[in-house]
């Protein structure tokens, strides 16, 4: 079958190098990677929705007591899939797919083309607080990835076409071409070229097409028609509403982190899942639109039915006029990001993308609701809603342009790209301010990972320390004479830098040729003068297990050094020198600059 297999891409490959170019294959490529990807999209929606669906007309209409035991066994059954079948730890998808594009060459690995395919419906269909989105866009990643090393491509069109999966993915969820290629330039810092584009643009049609066969565009929560446009009497209370909406990003962003950190202590998967489904349960339990997507409470939000909102909580008989329901959906607006993070830190498969939009369409309507029924208002309920997703996914995502395109896509116009632009920018400013990074990058971030569009920062980020670190320096032992480093270092030796170490490889310090010159042809010192005498430290250390390249660029600065030692896990481990980094950093700076 090996060999078989073997002929067959001997084969293939003769054929496309002598009958097509390179640039046809690519754009061939990038159709059949928006086909996989929007067809993928499909699958992971319908089984999600076919799950919840079954769940709720079958055992949760008649017994809601099954919310206290439904969050447990899709998250039961999301830990038994990933340790029994895929046997791999399936990562937050978005913060993965940035993993392989900054210090992975745009690798992926094949488990990731189906892991989430396998988990996220079982997370969100049985009542995980967390969108499709992020599963549906490692997915389409990860085919794009699989498929580049197939066919042998270089890391830059690995990236690409990564990117290209991810634009298809968003494409085909929520049917907004020219918002998922945005998506794809601004999340994952893509240079936009001419090249880079086409195959966007294909991989995109190519989605929506899929979503257009296999969808009802009509049942989506986002097919809305805007009945009247912007009004610039309204532009101070779009000014006040960024400022609240950033307030959410920054909430949300926070709450998120101190349940990740809080999860990350648990050790027991198990322990995991026992607090995380009880905790999401008792959550659904008293608020239910906390279920799942929630796109039907979005859907209701656009079309100003807040009713549907609040009759499936406990307490609906107290529902009696309009500030117990801006209470209620406050309510909401409090716990949806506990029900989300709690979800995550449990174990559950999903994405941020669908609760960001929760939130801004809840924040949104709340906002106009509250001041027409407070101050008398005429405001319109679903272009607020609308300008909130717009709102929480420049905050939460640090995405301003996404936000902006994707929901001037779903309300098919631009009547509303006036204040679609004023909330993004506000709340984008403010959330970036206080939060460095959004939640897809921070932890990225932390570890010096993180591909951004500064370029010198996007070279230095994708190398690692120990990748730079040269290993040919002639280590001395600290009992050696002057007469023994002479002989036996620096007489073999091809530098002019010496570490000296123990027995256990631990750094002592350093001497160089300028700190012997004088004295290394004065025979009478070669057995009386030891080296502890004339080692000293080096001006910085760079640990490889804490440091990323930019902190290793400012201590060469400050130091004023050209070789820095390097310690891994408390022993030496080499050197860099700036010739070799910036060696590298050239030849990185050509290979970005290919695409």
């Amino acid at each position: 079958m090996d060999s078989k297999y073997k002929t067959f891409m001997r084969v293939f490959y003769h054929h496309r190098f002598k009958h097509m170019s390179h640039k046809n294959f690519l754009l061939i490529l990038s159709v059949v990677v928006g086909i996989i990807t929007g067809l993928a999209s499909v699958l992971i929606k319908n089984m999600t929705h076919g799950i919840e669906v079954f769940g709720k007309n079958h055992f949760i209409m008649n017994h809601s007591e099954f919310y206290f035991l439904f969050p447990i066994v899709g998250l039961l059954i999301t830990y038994w899939i990933k340790r029994y079948i895929i046997r791999e730890d399936i990562s937050h998808g978005i913060p993965s797919t940035l993993l392989a594009i900054s210090k992975k060459k745009g690798v992926m690995r094949r488990f990731q083309m189906y892991g989430s395919m396998l988990t996220a419906p079982f997370t969100v269909g049985f009542g995980g607080s967390a969108g499709l989105e992020g599963p549906v866009v490692v997915t389409g990643s990860a085919m794009g990835s699989n498929l580049s090393r197939w066919f042998r491509l270089n890391s830059k069109e690995r990236t690409l076409f990564i990117s290209c999966g991810a634009a298809g993915s968003i494409a085909c969820i929520f049917n907004a071409p020219i918002a998922s290629i945005v998506f794809a330039i601004e999340i994952f810092s893509l240079d936009l070229t001419l090249s880079s584009l086409i195959p966007l643009l294909i991989s995109s049609i190519s989605a929506t097409l899929v979503y257009y066969l296999f969808l009802d565009a009509q049942t989506s929560a986002f097919v809305i028609s805007l009945t009247e446009g912007f009004k610039v009497s309204e532009t101070y209370l779009y000014l006040i509403f960024g400022l609240f909406t950033a307030f959410l990003s920054i909430y949300f962003s926070v709450i998120y982190n101190k349940f990740d950190k809080f999860f990350s202590r648990i050790k027991n998967n198990y322990v995991k899942i026992l607090i995380g489904g009880v905790s999401l349960s008792i959550l659904l339990y008293l608020i239910p639109p906390l279920y799942g997507e929630g796109y039907l409470v979005i859907r209701d939000m656009l079309h100003g039915v807040q009713e549907n909102m609040v009759q499936d909580f406990l307490v609906p008989s107290y529902i009696t006029n309009h500030y117990h329901i801006v209470l209620l959906l406050l309510g909401i607006l409090i716990f949806k990001p506990i029900a989300s993070s709690v979800t995550f830190g449990a174990g559950g498969v999903g994405g941020i993308f669908a609760p960001t939009l929760f939130l801004g369409a809840v924040g949104g309507y709340v906002f106009a609701f509250f001041l027409n029924h407070t101050l008398d208002l005429d405001l319109n309920t679903t272009h607020f809603a609308l300008v909130g997703m717009s709102g929480t996914i420049s905050g939460v995502l640090q995405g301003p342009l996404t936000g902006i395109f994707l929901i001037a896509e779903l309300t098919t116009g631009y009547g509303l790209f006036t204040p679609l632009m004023i909330v993004s920018l506000v709340s984008y400013l403010i959330s970036k301010k206080v939060l460095k990074y959004s939640v897809y990058t921070s932890e990225l971030a932390k570890k010096g990972q993180l591909m951004t569009h500064n370029k010198d920062k996007s070279i230095l980020s994708s190398l690692g320390v120990c990748q730079v670190a040269e290993h040919n320096f002639v280590t001395a032992s600290p009992q050696m004479n002057l007469g023994q480093l002479l002989r036996e270092v620096v007489a073999v030796s091809k530098r002019n830098i010496y570490p000296v170490v123990d027995h256990e490889d631990k750094l002592l310090g350093i001497i160089t040729l300028d700190d012997i010159r004088e004295i290394m042809f004065n025979a009478d010192l070669y057995d009386t003068l030891s080296i502890r005498e004339i080692l000293r430290q080096p001006p910085e250390l760079i640990f490889a297990d804490q440091e990323n390249m930019e902190t290793v660029i400012k201590k060469f600065k400050s130091s004023g050094a050209w070789n820095l030692p390097v310690i891994k896990e408390g022993k030496y481990h080499g050197f860099i020198s700036k010739s070799k980094l910036f060696g590298i950093y050239r030849q990185k700076l050509l290979e970005v600059s290919q695409i």
